[in-house]
């Protein structure tokens, strides 16, 4: 089964999902209707993508709304400019859901943080029409480059130093 999640940056959200049982995780940009669409272009805010992670895993060993309360949990829902450091529409949230059991999921986990915040999440919640994967040196980047993954939690404010 496939999951595709829109967080921000697409290096500071990709590890957590292997931890929890994710076979396999892919950085690479989505919602959009642009073909073969680059770094470059889309951090640049010239496509209509968004940096996205693709998600592989099995129901039977991590389900859907596991990896929904991952996202919430590495995310600000109610930014609506981006993440963190990361402005622009690339770097908004969106949550683009490939079956029915997928939207409802993520629409009853999105009211349940509504009604306990009292204030709009702004997370778009969008049928998956394409994915493309970013370069290869976007892959992994947490573990080609650990220094520069580190200062990019540090200095987006994911994490504190």
């Amino acid at each position: 089964m496939n999951a595709y999640f829109a967080g921000g940056c697409f290096w500071c959200v990709t590890p957590i999902y292997k931890i929890y049982g994710v076979d396999k995780v892919t950085s690479g940009y989505s919602g959009g209707d642009e073909e073969n669409p680059t770094y470059k272009d889309v951090k640049a805010q010239k496509t209509g993508h968004r940096e996205t992670i693709s998600l592989e895993y099995k129901e039977d060993k991590v389900a859907f709304e596991k990896l929904l309360d991952i996202y919430f949990a590495n995310v600000d829902p109610f930014d609506a400019e981006g993440q963190f450091i990361d402005k622009g529409f690339s770097y908004t949230l969106a949550i683009y859901y490939v079956n029915e059991a997928q939207r409802e999921a993520a629409a009853k986990k999105i009211a349940e943080i509504e009604a306990a915040e009292g204030k709009k999440v702004q997370v778009a919640l969008e049928p998956f029409k394409s994915f493309w994967p970013a370069e290869e040196e976007h892959q992994d980047y947490y573990l080609k480059h650990p220094e520069e993954f580190e200062q990019e939690l540090i200095s987006s404010g994911r994490k504190k130093a």
